[in-house]
């Protein structure tokens, strides 16, 4: 079954000083939602935005809100999220400490859309009982934590293996480029997290219809 390649565009890669601008010209340029990536300094080496930041990306837009919680226990924090106006809450497996199945159901009980994301390290069997209840599925194509790093080849058979019993949304975060987009794709993946590729063109119409393109 051929999917459509959505688009989501990382906005830490964006110029936050003109943070408005840079959304508005994704927008334009096609783009199928913003990707948020949210980060405590505890469950990656990293500190990045919270909900505040999200409610003010949402005045500025009517893009779907694609919100990746990069944080220990999550549950804590998801209405917040949902209350700033995320349309899409995907949160890591490795942080919720066995309680994966609550914090799925803790997100559709807001009515909004679920996923859960692994480690590139993480195997696909610590999730494989909560597909059913999950509408996307995360595969990190990089360690997280840091926006710019390679992308890992070795997660695309991952990818590959999950498209194999998972008829939902895959999407891919880490390294994405003109390059690897194609690669993933053609293991499974419909659902690109680019940040520099996108951010980094001149022509951001071209740059993100060239990550759409499959051959």
């Amino acid at each position: 079954m051929e999917r459509k390649i959505k688009i989501a565009p990382s906005l830490l890669a964006a110029d936050f000083s003109n943070l408005a601008a840079e959304i508005v010209k994704v927008e334009k340029a096609g783009c199928d939602m913003l990707h948020i990536d949210v980060m405590d300094g505890h469950f990656v080496p990293n500190i990045t935005v919270g909900p505040f930041i999200v409610k003010v990306i949402r005045k500025v837009t009517n893009l779907p809100l694609d919100v990746h919680l990069m944080i220990e226990r999550p549950e804590k924090y998801i209405s917040d999220f949902v209350e700033s106006g995320a349309n899409h809450i995907t949160f890591h497996a490795e942080a919720c400490h066995g309680n994966l199945h609550e914090v799925i159901e803790l997100v559709h009980s807001h009515a909004i859309t679920c996923g859960v994301s692994l480690k590139p390290q993480t195997p696909l069997s610590c999730i494989r009982e909560s597909l059913v209840n999950v509408d996307r599925v995360l595969l990190m194509t990089v360690n997280p934590g840091f926006g710019g790093q390679a992308f890992m080849p070795e997660v695309l058979k991952k990818v590959s293996e999950l498209r194999g019993y998972f008829d939902r949304d895959i999407q891919v975060d880490g390294g994405i480029n003109e390059e690897t987009s194609k690669k993933a794709i053609q293991a499974g993946a419909n659902v690109l997290v680019a940040g520099t590729a996108i951010f980094g063109k001149s022509d951001i119409k071209q740059a993100i219809e060239a990550l759409r393109c499959q051959i």
